[in-house]
């Protein structure tokens, strides 16, 4: 494979004055979805900085699809990035906020607009795309941000825990633009710390811990030897209802009601079944979910053990 098809770091290192950020990585990521895997401060998000041109390498020397991070021209046509974190001008609506960056990129006024209701059908946001954004839920503000990630066909997509805030029904949808969007040869690079997604999603997998890639490749297959109980957080309407559900399952362990009535926190000893069996249990029961939260205390424990260390989980 060329190298004009590929992400390729070559003994890269950035450091923030004496703080390391990521350090002498070496790596060549293929087209498909590739999931950067780590606790915070791993350097998932320098990584991904790095890719985008938002940081330059202090060390090293990066290439996306053949093009330098220092060529802002041709690396802003080549790569769609979306941060994890919101950043709107006031009073603009969602149509607006795409079409905006677009035409800032240069597109005329006819075009951006095309493109601006495209990127926004594309995730579902059509009825909601003149609304103000200021008044969206948190998971539409990450579906109107990857609209603007995508509205200009970039062959790199850059995605900073994505799925974040999403509800199940939102999450499924996300997830299977994510399948088609890269499945036509182009690159898809998501950060989480949400195992269970890293293993529906991902082609390959980067694991990274304290500014270092620990290991490259395939993991599925890992999650089903890891024995500790999971724990997930869910927030709905009706959890008294939901728990009377959820206990029945053989491989739910405990289950406990918030205290603010509005959810519920279990360990399973089968992520990957309770997630399979939730969608199922929502429609028999007619309940409303807003949230499904894997709880980071026992993320970073599988991590560690993916590692076979004991990473900073901080």
């Amino acid at each position: 494979m060329s190298p004009s098809d590929r992400i390729v770091f070559d003994e890269v290192s950035k450091f923030y004055g004496e703080v390391l950020g990521v350090n002498r990585v070496s790596l060549a990521i293929p087209p498909g979805i590739t999931s950067l895997v780590g606790p915070n401060g791993s350097g998932k998000s320098t990584l991904m900085n790095l890719m985008c041109g938002l940081l330059q390498p202090t060390v090293g020397r990066i290439r996306v699809l053949g093009v330098a991070p220092g060529d802002p021209e041709q690396l802003g046509r080549a790569v769609g990035y979306c941060s994890q974190h919101d950043a709107f001008p006031p009073g603009l609506t969602g149509l607006g906020f795409v079409e905006a960056f677009l035409l800032a990129a240069g597109f005329r006024r006819d075009e951006a607009r095309r493109r601006a209701w495209q990127a926004i059908e594309r995730v579902g946001l059509a009825e909601a795309a003149k609304r103000k954004v200021a008044a969206y839920s948190k998971g539409m503000r990450q579906r109107i941000k990857l609209a603007q990630a995508i509205a200009h066909e970039p062959r790199v997509l850059v995605l900073d825990e994505p799925l974040n805030g999403l509800d199940p029904m939102a999450r499924a949808e996300v997830i299977a633009l994510f399948r088609d969007w890269a499945g036509g040869g182009r690159s898809l690079i998501i950060s989480s710390h949400i195992l269970h997604e890293v293993d529906m999603l991902s082609d390959q997998v980067v694991l990274m811990n304290q500014g270092y890639v620990i290991a490259e490749g395939d993991i599925r297959g890992v999650r089903g030897e890891v024995t500790q109980p999971m724990q997930v957080m869910l927030r709905c309407a009706e959890p008294g209802k939901l728990a009377a559900r959820l206990v029945q399952l053989d491989h739910v362990v405990e289950v406990q009601l918030h205290e603010d009535g509005g959810g519920l926190h279990l360990r399973t000893r089968d992520a990957d079944g309770f997630y399979a069996l939730l969608g199922r249990i929502v429609v028999e029961e007619g309940l409303a979910i807003e949230t499904v939260t894997p709880l980071d205390d026992d993320v970073h424990a599988v991590y560690e053990y993916l590692i076979g260390g004991d990473g900073d989980a901080g």
